[in-house]
């Protein structure tokens, strides 16, 4: 079975973990860190979307955003894509740095959002990479420091967080810090990482029309955080544009029959797709394949970068490509 769409909606809460390939570095110095803040804070302002907490460890990061104007998955393949580039020519590496895609959870604001702003800003302290919380408070690579304003970060939504604490800036920090503290004997929360959402193997649309049959087999899904309430919300919110993934399968659309349908709206042979050449024929048809393939069929970037013989980061770009391409002459995948 395929891996389920990604859940997104304007205005959504998205706890997002990035981690390194097999666990390796991915931040070696400073340079690094703030070549990655710089690229997500232009994102953040260009797609208008918030951000509440942070914190970059060396082979991981985590992030804690509100969806703006634009998908998620925009703001995060522009982020991405271009650090990765910038990184590997840097340090002069090649090949794949962030281990598959990103993971993203759906997170329900009540009871959650302050639980995971605590539980993110903690990461550096129980990495061990500060000693203490005064420690932490000053460490510029997290959120923690910028809610006690030590850093000022102007695309950090520090006042909404805030507001939760207090109406008086000084008393709201002070609260906000002791209700982090309070969180150190807490330790690692995997309760807090999602499996909140129940879904049976049919798709998302199952899930209200099984609700409830204890005959029904079910399984917790990594992607949200919340009650069934919340997760009935999101799905109607983001209008089960998820469930085309499931559709496509059942009609046998699989990377075969992408090929097949760009081969014949390009006039070509499936052969001559797949086959390298810049060509302008061929960039359009190879990126019409891109952008069905991750789009549609939710293919993973390295995946396809493997079978074409692209980088992941020529596969993003191939995927802008060909998504303007369809709207432009309005081709659909299936007829």
């Amino acid at each position: 079975m395929p891996r389920g769409r990604r859940l997104d909606a304007p205005g959504v809460l998205h706890h997002i973990m990035i981690r390194g390939i097999e666990r390796r570095t991915i931040f070696r110095d400073d340079t690094d860190r703030e070549d990655f803040l710089a690229r997500l804070a232009r994102h953040l302002v260009a797609t208008q979307t918030a951000c509440y907490a942070w914190a970059l460890l060396p082979n991981h990061a985590h992030l804690l955003l509100r969806t703006g104007t634009r998908p998620l998955a925009t703001l995060m393949r522009r982020v991405l894509t271009g650090y990765a580039v910038r990184f590997n020519r840097r340090h002069k590496r090649r090949g794949v740095l962030f281990q598959n895609r990103y993971k993203s959870v759906v997170c329900q604001e009540e009871p959650y959002l302050l639980e995971l702003v605590r539980y993110i800003h903690l990461n550096p302290l129980r990495a061990r990479i500060v000693a203490s919380m005064p420690e932490l408070n000053r460490y510029p690579y997290c959120g923690q420091s910028a809610l006690l304003g030590k850093f000022l970060r102007p695309w950090q939504a520090t006042a909404t967080v805030l507001q939760y604490f207090g109406q008086k800036k000084g008393r709201a920090r002070a609260a906000y810090a002791a209700f982090v503290s309070a969180g150190i004997p807490q330790g690692r929360r995997p309760d807090l990482v999602g499996g909140g959402l129940m879904r049976s193997l049919g798709g998302w649309a199952a899930v209200t029309q099984h609700r409830g049959r204890r005959e029904t087999p079910v399984m917790g899904d990594e992607r949200i955080l919340g009650d069934t309430d919340f997760v009935e919300a999101i799905l109607a919110q983001a209008n089960e544009q998820f469930t085309r993934q499931y559709a496509l399968q059942r009609q046998g659309v699989d990377f075969a029959r992408v090929v097949a349908r760009v081969a014949e709206l390009c006039r070509m042979e499936p052969q001559e797709v797949m086959a390298k050449g810049r060509q302008p024929r061929k960039v359009t048809a190879r990126s019409l394949l891109c952008f069905w393939a991750v789009r549609e069929l939710d293919l993973p970037l390295t995946t396809l970068a493997r079978r074409l013989h692209l980088s992941p980061s020529g596969i993003g770009y191939a995927v802008q490509r060909g998504e303007a391409i369809a709207r432009a002459n309005q081709y659909e995948l299936v007829k």
